[in-house]
């Protein structure tokens, strides 16, 4: 029995100690994977990167949408319009981005980096369309600061949240985007102030001489005994100097249940180049600069911009409904109201035209003769507003508007006109007196413009976009509105088609207007 008893001992043991050796061999079981989790710090959709504090979202959304009577553009409509056989009435384009929205804590608060990156591809059905690399907003925020490519803190009113539309006048730069550096505080019951720094914004400076000078600078300026249809001038004497000094943008601003409301302001510098007339074939003052610095400057001058803005929530209407508006006062900075459609306004149908000249300042004359003057800060002022209602969860309605009005000084005046003679001379079949020309072709103070010659213009519109919301993050919808161009005038009431030697037959002048549609289709990645 004790044999038997012994044996049965031993083989256990036997077996404990291959089964030991064996598992030995087996692999050692790996330690737990770190699972990407959930980061609630800063809302939904955050997640903690591997291994670190920092919580990253990502995003996106993709947009298909096709316009018709539009120009060709979704900002030019009515630059360089001239409604012809050549003229782009449809336009499509399909926009595409990926975000990144990456947060963590530090001791100075959370630090927040931010990226919007995608393409644009635009077509008017004469190209394949090619893919363009696009990159509207990359910014940094912590303890108060901003840095980088971000909406301007000028801005409130946003026509992109009731209208498919960017041709109409507004200083959003929310889609594009606006470089800037920035402090922000917050004091607490949902008021804040902000103040700092952004690049300039800039339309252009006439140089009544320039102008004068001869076709070589026509191409986006007055012309030499004409109008154009471009928009801006091109390089040279008559436009602004080298940056300097950026602009100087501030607001105080308040956000409630009831909804919100801002002040703004902006300061911005108006360098106008010099008084030279020089300028070579393409335009520019290359090899002329020491000609150029001999006839000398204006001044520097300072321009500026306020406005005001108000959105009300108004769920006694309908649940989401709101009314939102913004009014805005500009001299020398106009591009803080004509952010998009930044250029002379041009919109023609057949042989009559629209037209407006979109500046900053206008200077001209000479130093050696006693006529220069100083750049001659432009006027304007303008209202954007809008109501959308949700008939349902699902159904939503807007309704948008506003008008503008561009005024310029006496000085500013004679000059402009003095530069826009037109219809000097016989042209086939059409004769007008040289007592009603507009100009004199007087340079600086001595300019003098014939009665009738007023350069000031306005433009107002009106529309309306529905949308049905397929899902929380996918819409379709359409938009319909209609704009309308009071024009400049001349006292004999007509344009040229071209500009010196080129032109050839009268354009009469007169108020213009234009009905448009824009179909979307959009998606958000996330909400």
């Amino acid at each position: 029995m004790k044999m038997v008893k012994s044996l049965l001992l031993g083989s256990a043991a036997g077996l404990v100690a291959v089964a030991g050796a064996q598992a030995a061999d087996l692999p050692v079981k790996a330690k737990p994977v770190q699972y990407v989790k959930i980061c609630s710090l800063y809302g939904a959709g955050f997640y903690y990167i591997p291994g670190t504090d920092m919580c990253l979202k990502m995003g996106g959304w993709v947009r298909a949408e096709a316009s018709w009577q539009n120009n060709g553009s979704s900002v030019l409509v009515y630059q360089g319009d001239v409604n012809n056989r050549s003229t782009n009435n449809m336009w499509w384009r399909i926009r595409g981005y990926i975000t990144a929205d990456a947060r963590n804590q530090s001791e100075y608060g959370t630090i927040r980096s931010y990226i919007a990156v995608g393409l644009s591809t635009n077509t008017t059905g004469l190209d394949n369309a090619a893919n363009q690399f696009d990159a509207n907003k990359a910014f940094i925020q912590f303890a108060g600061f901003t840095f980088g490519r971000a909406t301007s803190f000028y801005d409130f009113f946003s026509g992109a949240f009731n209208s498919y539309f960017g041709f109409y006048p507004q200083s959003d730069t929310g889609d594009g985007g606006q470089n800037v550096m920035t402090y922000t505080a917050q004091f607490g019951g949902g008021w804040s102030a902000s103040l700092g720094v952004e690049s300039r914004r800039v339309t252009q400076i006439v140089n009544q001489d320039t102008v004068l000078a001869a076709a070589a600078n026509a191409t986006g300026n007055l012309g030499a005994g004409g109008f154009s249809t471009t928009g801006l001038t091109v390089s040279g004497a008559g436009t602004y100097g080298g940056w300097q000094v950026p602009d100087i943008v501030g607001n105080i601003r308040v956000d409630q249940p009831w909804g919100s409301a801002q002040v703004m302001g902006a300061l911005h510098q108006v360098n106008a180049n010099y008084y030279n007339l020089n300028v070579n074939a393409a335009g520019s003052t290359t090899g002329l600069v020491q000609t150029n610095e001999i006839t000398g400057n204006p001044s520097n001058a300072w321009g500026y911009a306020v406005g005001a803005g108000l959105k009300i929530n108004t769920p006694y209407i309908g649940a989401g409904d709101y009314i939102w508006g913004q009014i805005n006062y500009s001299r020398g900075a106009l591009r803080y109201l004509f952010q998009n459609p930044n250029g002379n306004y041009w919109l023609s149908h057949g042989q009559s035209v629209a037209y407006g000249v979109l500046a900053d300042g206008v200077y001209g004359g000479a130093i050696g003769n006693g006529t220069a003057t100083s750049v001659e800060l432009t006027t304007a002022w303008g209202f954007n507003l809008a109501y959308e209602h949700f008939w349902s969860k699902a159904w939503r309605t807007s309704v948008h508007g506003g008008y503008y009005a561009v005024s310029y000084d006496g000085a500013a005046n004679n000059m402009l006109c003095s530069a826009q003679n037109t219809l000097s001379g016989t042209l086939p079949g059409f004769s007008i007196p040289a007592a009603r020309q507009p100009g004199n072709g007087l340079k600086g103070s001595a300019a003098l413009a014939t009665a009738g010659c007023d350069n000031n213009f306005s433009t107002w519109w009106i529309g309306s976009r529905t949308q049905w919301n397929i899902s929380p993050d996918t819409y379709l919808g359409l938009d319909v509105a209609y704009a309308k161009i009071n024009s400049m005038s001349t006292p004999s009431g007509y344009l040229t088609s071209g500009s010196g030697a080129t032109s050839s037959y009268p354009i009469s002048l007169g108020n213009q207007d234009n009905w448009q549609a824009r179909f979307r289709v959009h998606r958000d990645f996330y909400p």
